[in-house]
């Protein structure tokens, strides 16, 4: 457990809690939280889901820039590497992912949540990438997720812009999944992750592999990816589980182990 960053288990799925007053800023430190807290979430094979949360008030405001302001070409070419890793470390969690924003997700905030899965945000919620104000563009994936998730153009319009997109324009573009009363945000990610907490973990796994990884691929090679995947999920109890509840009881009443 870090200082900025925890992670609580319960019930089969995980918060990892931002919390570094006021506006979780994210400096180096809690960077380097959230990739462990990310690597200890998937090592942890009771964990099967997880819900990003800031808190009542604010996901996350950005980086650092007092932390960045002064670095150099030099010191940042090497420090980039770490700032994409720390959201790189969230994308590659082999479970649901839910990002669960209030307040502000700005910058390398909205980054985080875009190396979810999922993004559960509130009316309130403001979503941007407004690095462009200050002389940079993203670092910490912006430019790639983002644009993978809501299209080039939309993208463009974000980072080119810097500005600031409200919840109901960020659902309306699918930068965001659900918008519920900022009260309701942390529930409805929770809810969200009770879908997946007694799921068959070795297929939602694979699952989340061929869709990421066929994403950077040609089709060719993202359907052998899948091919790869699906036949492996043979070797599976959960495979024998579901088939054999399917044919005996119906769909939808598979009771799976995770193995």
């Amino acid at each position: 457990m870090g200082e900025f960053v925890r992670v609580e288990i319960e019930d089969g799925v995980a918060t990892i809690r931002l919390g570094r007053p006021k506006m979780n800023v994210l400096n180096a430190q809690m960077q380097g939280e959230i990739a462990e807290a990310a690597r200890q979430v998937s090592a942890d094979d009771d964990v099967r889901a997880v819900v990003v949360y800031g808190g009542e008030k604010v996901f996350a405001a950005g980086a650092d820039i007092k932390e960045m302001a002064e670095l150099s070409y030099v010191t940042m070419s090497v420090r980039s590497e770490r700032l994409q890793g720390f959201t790189k470390a969230l994308a590659a969690v082999p479970k649901p992912v839910i990002a669960a924003i209030t307040g502000y997700a700005l910058g390398g905030g909205l980054e985080v949540a875009l190396a979810a899965d999922f993004r559960v945000a509130g009316e309130g919620a403001r979503l941007g990438q407004p690095e462009i104000q200050l002389g940079i563009i993203p670092g910490a994936g912006g430019t790639q997720r983002l644009a993978r998730l809501v299209g080039p153009a939309r993208a463009k319009d974000l980072v080119f812009t810097g500005r600031h997109v409200k919840a109901d324009e960020a659902l309306a573009i699918g930068l965001v999944d659900r918008v519920v009363p900022d009260a309701d945000v942390y529930a409805e990610a929770l809810k969200l992750a009770e879908r997946y907490k007694n799921g068959p973990a070795v297929a939602l796994r694979a699952a989340k592999q061929a869709i990421d990884s066929g994403l950077d691929v040609d089709l060719d090679t993202g359907l052998e990816i899948e091919r790869l995947q699906f036949s492996a999920l043979f070797a599976t109890e959960d495979q024998k589980i579901g088939m054999k509840s399917f044919v005996d009881e119906g769909p939808g009443k598979a009771r799976f182990t995770g193995r």
